[in-house]
């Protein structure tokens, strides 16, 4: 049976180059905008419809063999793309310190605070000047200052630009600055290889220590490592601890557990947040932030990630 790898209510770059396809095969008309909706799954069914295939409107294994004529997406691809979601930013989207971070940009969450912003502005401007440049305008010797500062310099200029009481927004002109750098795609393509270097190695240690198999567990351990930052000594103790208690039935039920144990020692007021989306990853579907997931529409189910 064909499995299906990208469905309704998946969204972002995967997405985008099946749309891109589509149009070229003239089936899609609408927006490249990477979000798999009704216009999306229309123009899949046609196509599917014209080469004799099931119009599930699903682009399942042999659909995207068909159309896109590529390999399937690897999983580290589809994990990435589950998580930027989850996350809720886009390339160029910046917050304020609005949660301790200082400030936060980009496809899952770059910080300030981490050291992970000014990295990837720093090696961008020292091998591509003119990108920060067209983005920043005259804004860019201060960010070059501010990316090389101490931490307390860093701190006290992300609370100046962050607006409100709540600090969530960045203030204009920093705000559009950003956005422009992000909409670049050497810019875009920096930001996924520092997601795979910082996030991806450590969450494959993460699996292969819990002996975690599937593309589910993966993209669980993935999106651990970018929202809690991995799981951390209590968290790990109170896994060993459960384990020992009550080890168990299969995997799915370790997903569970783990995704609880990291959930219980988040910060109070992140708590059922962290616990929802862990939940919604580790058992296929669920809802975060009142949107419903499917797993399955994200290419991300119960098989060997080891052979994605």
């Amino acid at each position: 049976m064909p499995r299906t790898l990208f469905a309704r209510g998946c969204r972002g770059g995967i997405v985008k180059k099946i749309q891109q396809s589509l149009s070229q095969e003239g089936y899609y008309a609408g927006t490249l905008d990477g979000l798999y909706g009704g216009g999306t799954e229309r123009a899949v069914s046609l196509y599917q419809m014209e080469r004799t295939l099931e119009p599930t409107g699903k682009v399942d294994d042999v659909t995207w063999q068909s159309l896109m004529r590529m390999d399937i997406p690897p999983v580290q691809e589809r994990c990435l793309q589950l998580t930027a979601a989850l996350e809720g930013h886009g390339f160029g989207m910046i917050q304020g310190n609005w949660d301790g971070a200082w400030l936060t940009w980009g496809m899952i969450g770059f910080t300030l605070k981490h050291g992970e912003l000014s990295r990837i502005v720093l090696e961008i401007f020292e091998s591509n000047p003119g990108a920060v440049r067209e983005a920043f305008g005259n804004l860019t010797d201060e960010l070059i200052r501010i990316m090389r500062a101490t931490r307390a310099e860093q701190q006290a200029w992300a609370n100046r630009i962050s607006e409100g009481p709540k600090r969530f927004k960045v203030i204009e002109p920093w705000r559009l600055a950003f956005a422009r750098l992000g909409e670049q795609e050497g810019v875009q393509a920096v930001q996924i290889r520092h997601a795979y270097k910082g996030y991806l190695n450590p969450a494959l240690e993460t699996a292969r220590r819990y002996r975690l198999n599937t593309e589910q567990a993966l993209a669980l351990c993935f999106d651990i490592q970018v929202q809690n930052g991995g799981i951390g000594p209590d968290a790990r103790a109170a896994v060993r601890a459960a384990l020992q208690a009550r080890p168990p039935q299969d995997e799915r039920a370790l997903r569970i557990l783990i995704a609880n144990a990291v959930a219980d020692l988040a910060r109070p007021e992140f708590r059922e947040d962290v616990r929802s989306r862990k939940l919604t990853i580790a058992t296929g579907n669920g809802q975060v932030h009142g949107e419903q997931f499917e797993l399955e529409s994200w290419g991300l189910g119960e098989y060997p990630w080891g052979q994605g």
